[in-house]
């Protein structure tokens, strides 16, 4: 069975860091594409960052400079190194990976909470 398992989320206060962490783990047979998406109380969920399978990325223009999207093929990981937050980036952070089993799929974490407090 396919699971994303995220980590990192918590509490910081404005101007600081945190780093999401998700990885994959059963059986597979590639991954795709991979991003992060976040839903803040009242909102829709809205993407964050993504990154190809080659490591192409994409912003949204509300993070650019400031979040940066990696990921480790070999660990089956994607990170999202966020500097500089404020309290409008408080929302639930949502891992998604295009995954290929016997056919493909998207697949989505459980979610991680971050808060920034002003």
């Amino acid at each position: 069975q396919v699971q994303l398992v995220e980590s990192g989320g918590g509490l910081v206060q404005a101007g600081g860091s945190l780093r999401l962490s998700c990885a994959v783990s059963g059986i597979i047979f590639r991954i795709n594409n991979m991003g992060w998406y976040r839903q803040a109380p009242g909102k829709q969920r809205e993407l964050v960052a993504g990154i190809t399978s080659g490591g192409s990325t994409t912003y949204a223009d509300f993070v650019k400079g400031r979040f940066t999207i990696s990921r480790d093929n070999a660990k089956k990981t994607v990170y999202l190194q966020m500097n500089s937050l404020n309290p409008e980036d408080t929302a639930v952070y949502y891992c998604n990976a295009e995954i290929v089993v016997f056919t493909t799929s998207d697949y989505w974490g459980q979610g991680t909470q971050v808060t920034v407090s002003s």
